[in-house]
């Protein structure tokens, strides 16, 4: 008898190791979790009369002027795209354009008054809806929540 000859077959190479049930576990609790918060910013959006998308967006701009190709990556968009999105805001006096302070070429995105208060009111709203999954935990819990959550983001 031959001696055995490690699998080569192509469905041994598409199994993939069976992740721990403790891991299982954790990627639904974030799946739930972003279905929840998906949920509640969608519902804040709606409110508005906005995207979720452009929620996002003035999200994003409630503390910082990036270039239009900074906002597109910020949101994970096309240029093209992002501009389409910038110009539905500023219709609606929500946010500016404005020349590069470095670089005439350039163009910056930045709040306007209203577009601010969208966002600062949007941003209590949010927290107010997602306060009953907050508020069960301790001081401590948040915090280290926090860091852990801090901590997995910066890694993607």
């Amino acid at each position: 008898m031959p001696p055995a000859r490690p699998e080569t077959s192509v469905a041994a190479h598409q199994r993939s190791p069976q992740p721990a049930p403790a891991q299982v576990e954790l990627v639904d609790a974030l799946a739930q979790t972003a279905f929840t918060v998906t949920a509640v910013l969608s519902h804040v959006a709606a409110h508005h009369e906005i995207s979720l998308t452009q929620l996002r967006m003035l999200a994003i701009l409630r503390d910082r002027q990036p270039q239009m190709s900074e906002l597109a990556g910020y949101l994970g968009l096309d240029r093209s795209t992002v501009s389409g999105l910038v110009d539905r805001a500023e219709a609606r006096g929500l946010l500016r354009r404005q020349r590069g302070a470095h670089d005439g070429r350039s163009v910056t995105v930045a709040l306007t008054n209203r577009g601010a208060e969208l966002a600062a009111r949007g941003g209590a709203e949010v927290a107010e809806r997602l306060a009953p999954l907050t508020r069960p935990l301790t001081t401590a819990e948040s915090a280290r929540l926090t860091t852990l959550l801090e901590q997995m983001l910066a890694t993607g």
